[in-house]
């Protein structure tokens, strides 16, 4: 609390957007599929400053709606602020910030690894270390598929670096709560 200038009663400290501690956030927007939804919520993401870490987006079990899983960096009121602006949205169905709730949390990646004969057998202890999957060998290379947290496939990453990462892609998260809890909307089924 601050006193006013002529020494009167206390004044609240009022709350600066963007002043609280930044964490990363896990969103999930379930949307209506129609064409341009992608981009109203991206660019109201770009208007307020956020930026997005991942964006992973499909269809569920209803052809009609998708899925959008949002990985961000944010402080606790600007997030929730997101969360209800992205909520208002045409098409938007709803917006839950799963950051605090129990759930499973994954991603894919396809990481090509330069191998020879020489290194191959080691390459393969690793992947199978880590659960992945051999998807492809060439002469020069391995295919690898990997799924799990991000700090799994950040780790698995980190070690075939050491043979050469000649390419990569990472789908970024997907997440969706533990046990019975679930992101509903208006108009499910079930």
């Amino acid at each position: 609390m601050t006193v006013d200038g002529d020494g009167a009663a206390p004044v609240a400290a009022r709350y600066v957007p963007g002043s609280g501690e930044p964490r990363r956030h896990v969103l999930v927007a379930i949307v209506n599929n129609r064409t341009g939804v992608l981009n109203r919520v991206t660019s109201l993401m770009r208007a307020r400053n956020f930026n997005v870490e991942s964006l992973a987006v499909g269809h569920t079990e209803d052809p009609a709606v998708s899925r959008m899983t949002i990985t961000l960096r944010g402080d606790d009121h600007g997030v929730e602020q997101l969360s209800k602006q992205l909520y208002r949205l045409v098409d938007v169905l709803k917006v839950q910030d799963v950051t605090a709730e129990r759930r499973i949390e994954h991603e894919l990646a396809l990481i090509k690894v330069r191998a020879s004969n020489a290194n191959r057998a080691e390459i393969l202890k690793v992947v199978e270390l880590y659960k992945g999957r051999v998807v492809d060998i060439a002469a020069d290379s391995i295919i690898v598929e990997a799924t799990g947290p991000e700090d799994e496939i950040d780790a698995l990453v980190a070690l075939v670096g050491n043979f050469g990462i000649k390419e990569m892609v990472r789908t970024g998260s997907i997440a969706m709560q533990r046990g019975a809890a679930t992101v509903e909307y208006e108009g499910a089924n079930g």
